[in-house]
């Protein structure tokens, strides 16, 4: 396992964001489009987890976002941020605050 410096691991802005719609992406079985509140804005998230997941059970779901990852186009959608998840037997398992959390708040 290779490592970073704590300054490279303090450039990543982590936070908390609340799950406010969900859809599955027509002509992709694997991918869900999210709108996510990260406090004051809601971001469009474009995740893998259409296989997992479906849209009802991430809505009101509060997940861990990296806020300041460089926006990318999946599928001609824009994907702000991504989701952290561990990954258990090929199947992603969302990194969740273990106490109801406001959206936006910072994770250290």
């Amino acid at each position: 396992m290779s490592t970073i410096k704590f300054e490279e691991f303090q450039k990543l802005d982590l936070r908390i964001g609340k799950v406010v719609a969900a859809e599955r992406v027509q002509r992709a079985r694997k991918l869900l489009l999210l709108k996510v509140d990260l406090g004051g804005e809601v971001r469009t998230l474009v995740a893998g987890l259409a296989e997992h997941y479906s849209p009802e059970q991430l809505v009101g779901k509060e997940v861990v976002v990296v806020a300041n990852l460089e926006p990318k186009v999946v599928m001609g959608l824009k994907s702000e941020g991504m989701l952290l998840a561990a990954v258990v037997g090929n199947k992603p398992v969302l990194i969740v605050p273990e106490n109801e959390v406001p959206p936006g708040t910072k994770v250290s």
